[in-house]
C-alpha cells in the first residue's frame, strides 16, 4: 500500500479469455495516449481511504468460497465520444447493491446513482469515429457468457491504478 490516501474503486475481474478480448478491443480503438489501464468493470468509482479495511473485509465475504455470478456480454452502446459494451449480470448487481448499502453514507453521487454495469472499449474520440466503431462492433455483436473471476479495490493517485486488494470466487 503507498504512503498517500487516495479514493478506491472497486471493479470485477474478468476471467482471463475475456480479459483478453476486451483488452485487444481498447488497445485497437482506445486512444493511445489515454489507454493507461486495463479493460475493466467499474462498480464503484470513489470510496474513501479511510475504508479499506471494509472495503477488503466486504469483498471477501463477497467471494470466497461463494461461485462466480452468471454473466453475458450484451450489446454495445454509444458513450457519444465513444463506445461501450454493456453487461448483464444480475449476482453481480445484487453483489454492487449490498456493498452500496454498506457504504450508503459514504458513496459519491456518481456511486448513488443507477449502475449500468459496462466496459469501455473506446472514449473520448470524435463523435463520427465513435459512431463508426458502433456500427462496426453492432453489426458482430454475438451475446455470450462471460467470465467473472473475481473483485478488487484499487487506490486511485491521477494515473494506473494500485491493487489495494484481489479476491476471487470459488471455482
Amino acid at each position: 500500500m503507498g504512503t498517500l490516501a487516495a479514493p478506491i474503486i472497486v471493479t470485477a475481474l474478468f476471467g482471463r479469455e475475456d480479459q483478453a478480448w476486451f483488452d485487444a478491443l481498447r488497445q485497437a480503438h482506445f486512444p493511445p495516449e489515454r489507454n493507461h489501464l486495463a479493460a475493466h468493470l467499474t462498480m464503484f468509482h470513489h470510496l474513501p481511504p479511510s475504508a479499506a479495511a471494509e472495503v477488503r473485509q466486504r469483498l471477501k465475504a463477497e467471494t470466497q468460497g461463494v461461485r462466480p455470478p452468471d454473466a453475458r456480454l450484451a450489446a454495445p452502446f454509444s458513450l457519444g465520444r465513444g463506445v461501450a459494451y454493456r453487461i448483464d449480470s444480475p449476482g453481480l448487481a445484487a453483489i454492487r447493491g449490498d456493498i452500496a448499502d454498506a457504504f450508503a453514507g459514504l458513496l459519491t453521487p456518481q456511486d448513488q446513482a443507477g449502475w449500468r454495469a459496462h466496459v469501455t472499449v473506446q472514449n473520448k474520440v470524435e463523435p463520427a469515429a465513435a459512431k463508426a466503431l458502433l456500427a462496426a462492433l453492432s453489426a458482430e455483436y454475438q451475446p455470450r457468457p462471460l467470465r467473472i473471476a473475481g473483485l478488487a479495490a484499487w487506490w486511485y493517485r491521477g494515473g494506473p491504478w494500485e491493487q489495494l486488494s484481489r479476491h476471487m470466487f470459488a471455482a
